[in-house]
């Protein structure tokens, strides 16, 4: 018996730094399996379409306007790389609806194409283009404006389009660009903006579409849709459909793109090395611990030490206002109002009790500003006589102004 003890003491220790080790494994094996089978499901979900994918047939895709074009004898192609793209082999649609293009692509792709048609909201792509736009606001909706009087011959002879996807304005609201037309208006005042921009490049025109509904599938057959998005792509024999997405070869560089290859990887390590240091640190605490003082320190020196705060700085309205917020909550819980009573309550209640009026409780619990020691000392004093008033009346030995006026003769 003498030497299970200290076998039973030592064993008590292990066993919990084993449950406490087996919880932490078990946290972590928990958290990879959630991650595994998140990478599984998100990979075998169906396939996610970028809005105007011209292979797409869903909502946002852009087949049917492909399939009708192809129809009309023009012949499409679609390509994801600049290298690709046939500058001289008649319009080039550039879909940058993601603003992901590098800038130095489309400064090149405005030299070298002839026709181009734009749908971008990055402000370095429509500078590269040369034009001198800002997008001003997302439309929704199924509202139309007219285009009958454009420049654009296109958008002339579509009539009326619709002007959901982003609008565009000319900086700072001045007018526009000399070679510059602005279509399809939208909004008012400082929200106004244009849906269709079209300028002059080294190597021929760019037309900015911002009313990207005229190329979806569900709203091309809206209004003049059809028109316009077949004036625009389908001036020519060959149309080239060229798309860029985030980390393509023609995307702007991003932050990750620009960080050496071990960058995610150290990311990674570090995030290890402070989970594990949290463990390692968290193991070290225990319980809190009641130390005895070793001294007795009095409740009433913080009381007096601002007390003798106050008489130094001779601040007598904070020092009436400190004694008036104490007399206000003992008051209150005097007659049995709740610790959220309002002053205003507080001071109806201990008048209805006392039978002063409102408009003098009021000025002893709440007051104004005390100019010299006798205003404190008179409302220290007005203080207390209020509270006896209180406690006498809540304790059934009070005779209030108004009964004492009744009993003379």
């Amino acid at each position: 018996m003498t030497t299970a003890a200290p076998t039973l003491a030592g064993r008590a220790p292990r066993e919990g730094r084993g449950l406490r080790i087996g919880f932490w494994v078990a946290i972590v094996l928990v958290g990879l399996l959630l991650a595994a089978l998140t990478a599984v499901v998100q990979r075998s979900g169906a396939p996610t379409r970028d809005p105007l994918d011209p292979t797409s047939a869903t909502a946002s895709g852009s087949k049917a306007l492909v399939r009708v074009l192809e129809q009309r004898g023009t012949d499409v192609r679609v390509v994801d790389t600049a290298d690709r793209v046939d500058a001289d082999g008649g319009t080039v649609f550039v879909d940058d609806s993601r603003a992901a293009l590098d800038p130095a692509v489309a400064r090149r792709l405005g030299r070298q194409a002839a026709q181009v048609v734009l749908v971008s909201t990055s402000p370095a792509v429509l500078d590269a283009f040369g034009l001198d736009v800002e997008p001003v606001a997302q439309v929704g909706g199924d509202d139309t404006a007219a285009t009958g009087t454009c420049s654009i011959p296109a958008a002339a002879g579509a009539g009326r389009v619709t002007t959901t996807g982003f609008a565009y304005r000319v900086p700072e609201g001045g007018p526009a660009p000399s070679g510059t037309d602005l279509c399809a208006p939208t909004g008012s005042g400082d929200d106004r903006g244009y849906g269709l921009v079209r300028t002059d490049t080294p190597a021929g025109d760019v037309t900015l579409v911002g009313t990207t509904s005229v190329f979806r599938n569900d709203t091309i057959t809206s209004a003049g849709n059809a028109a316009l998005a077949l004036g625009l792509l389908g001036d020519g024999d060959a149309l080239t459909w060229y798309t860029t997405t985030p980390g393509a070869p023609d995307a702007a560089p991003t932050l990750g793109t620009l960080a050496p290859p071990w960058v995610p990887s150290a990311l990674a390590l570090l995030g290890l090395v402070a989970v594990a240091a949290g463990i390692w640190r968290g193991r070290r605490l225990g319980p809190l611990v009641v130390e005895r003082m070793p001294v007795v320190v009095r409740a009433a020196e913080t009381t007096e030490g601002r007390a003798r705060l106050s008489a130094r700085t001779r601040d007598r309205t904070h020092a009436l206002d400190t004694l008036r917020i104490a007399a206000v909550r003992r008051t209150a819980r005097r007659l049995g109002l709740p610790r959220s009573a309002h002053v205003d309550e507080v001071v109806r209640a201990a008048a209805h009790a006392t039978g002063r009026p409102d408009t003098d409780v009021g000025a002893v619990l709440v007051g104004g500003p005390t100019p010299d020691d006798r205003a404190l000392v008179a409302g220290a004093a007005a203080l207390d006589e209020l509270e006896r008033a209180v406690h006498a009346a809540t304790s059934g030995d009070h005779q209030t102004d108004h009964d004492r006026r009744g009993a003379r003769p």
